[in-house]
């Protein structure tokens, strides 16, 4: 079979240069052939002859051809360099030795940087596309030259900027935060560095997001990103420039990932609010102080953001965070009061629904009686609401749901309802707390 296989690509062979004997190779679009006619004739029949043995996979033919064009006509056809690379990767793969095997994967890499040479400015398949490539089968055929992978994704990345493919971008930093495990040779730094440069990226691409769970997990795992290595690399860099505001940025982005709390931390955070206040630096701030239960300190700044913050997303954004903290420190009026402002401003956000149902509820008490009960018609229907508008992920949608029957089993008795002269389905405005004004519908537990 084989030799029928290539008595028919001798056949083939025939005709084409029959055929070819017919052309005007003359005329200036063959130009990119060679500087001659017979020059021309001669390098379309070696890259036809290329493809015949690749096609038969007769690699040692196909070499010939290939140096061939390689020599004389390197910018005739992207199609010389695709076959180089199957020609290559077939010979690695049957590679007698390893210094043969070298040998070869050498060669490969050698096609795709001249392949760039003379194709980088290709419309789909330039510079970008060729290291990418490169990257990926350096990471292949050379999994122990460590820095050479690291060059060869650094390049393809560079090359790709926004567009690059988000595969390639995991790969590298995964084989970063694996040569840091692994090797002496790369720095926590250098992650941190990476992780908060290529977040970039991720955020530019938000199609990426199961890369970017990825990305995270890599940095996660790599051991870079504790709160002590942050730390000390920090301090010596923030030493040296203690307004660096970019500075300042990564730090503080960085360690409240991390979810440090320590008072670098802290001192940190408030120095890059000095230096540039905005309400996502005091959102930072104030969750670092919630979570040491310095409560006022954390609605201090939320304050202080929200006296001068104008976009009204970023202003509902703070109420809704003031309305939490005021619930979680039991300031239950100051909590209600944020939480309609953040309703008013985003009636389809159900957070404030969520504070303003546990405002209702927690007033309750302290009114007492029928009045503290009836309160719990209108914490039902609020949380209601929120279960309503909360997405299915939220970290709030368990307690809601919950809480409906908690509310629900402090609804007012049938015989309670009946000496109060209500009857169920009626109307009812609530007159104690928190509540007090909401109209609501009777009804018993």
């Amino acid at each position: 079979m084989k030799n029928v296989k290539f008595l028919l690509s001798a056949v083939c062979a025939l005709f084409a240069v029959s055929a070819m004997a017919q052309q005007d190779f003359s005329d200036p679009k063959y130009a990119v052939w060679g500087d001659t006619p017979e020059e021309r004739q001669q390098n379309i029949l070696n890259s036809n002859f290329l493809k015949e043995s690749c096609d038969n996979k007769d690699y040692n033919a196909a070499a010939h051809y290939l140096k061939e064009l390689l020599d004389k006509c390197p910018k005739a056809s992207e199609n010389t360099f695709v076959r180089g690379t199957t020609l290559y990767k077939n010979k690695i793969n049957r590679a007698k030795s390893l210094s043969e095997k070298n040998m070869f994967i050498d060669s490969l890499m050698l096609i795709y940087d001249l392949r760039n040479e003379y194709f980088g400015d290709h419309p789909k398949r330039g510079t970008a596309y060729i290291l990418d490539r490169k990257a990926r089968e350096y990471l292949t055929y050379k999994p122990s030259d460590r820095k050479g992978i690291r060059e060869a994704f650094r390049a393809a990345l560079e090359a790709g900027g926004d567009s690059t493919d988000p595969e390639t971008v995991v790969a590298y930093f995964s084989n970063l935060c694996d040569d840091y495990k692994n090797t002496d040779e790369v720095m926590p730094d250098e992650i941190i560095a990476e992780y908060d440069r290529l977040t970039l990226f991720f955020d530019k691409n938000p199609e990426a997001a199961e890369y970017k769970s990825q990305f995270d997990a890599a940095f996660g795992l790599s051991g870079a990103a504790s709160c002590e290595n942050l730390e000390n690399l920090f301090k010596s860099k923030l030493a040296a420039a203690p307004d660096d505001e970019a500075l300042l940025a990564q730090a503080v982005g960085l360690m409240s990932r991390a979810k440090c709390d320590g008072d670098y931390y802290f001192s940190i955070a408030e120095k890059y609010y000095q230096v540039k206040p905005s309400s996502e630096t005091a959102m930072f701030l104030a969750q670092a102080f919630q979570n040491k239960k310095d409560f006022a300190k954390a609605k201090t700044y939320l304050n202080e953001a929200l006296e001068v913050e104008k976009d009204p997303a970023e202003r509902q954004k703070l109420l809704v965070r003031i309305a939490l903290v005021g619930l979680v420190s039991n300031d239950i009026p100051g909590a209600a009061a944020a939480a309609r402002q953040a309703r008013d401003l985003n009636p389809e956000d159900g957070v404030p629904y969520f504070v303003l149902a546990q405002c209702y509820a927690s007033s309750a008490a302290a009114c007492g009686g029928f009045t503290g009960q009836a309160t719990f018609w209108a914490a039902y229907d609020t949380m209601a609401k929120a279960v309503e508008l909360l997405p299915s992920d939220s970290e709030y949608i368990g307690h809601a749901k919950s809480s409906l029957n908690t509310f629900r089993a402090n609804f007012p008795s049938s015989e309670e309802c009946f000496f109060n002269e209500l009857q169920e389905g009626a109307r009812y405005t609530v007159n104690c707390g928190t509540a007090a004004g909401i109209s609501t519908t009777v009804r018993t537990r």
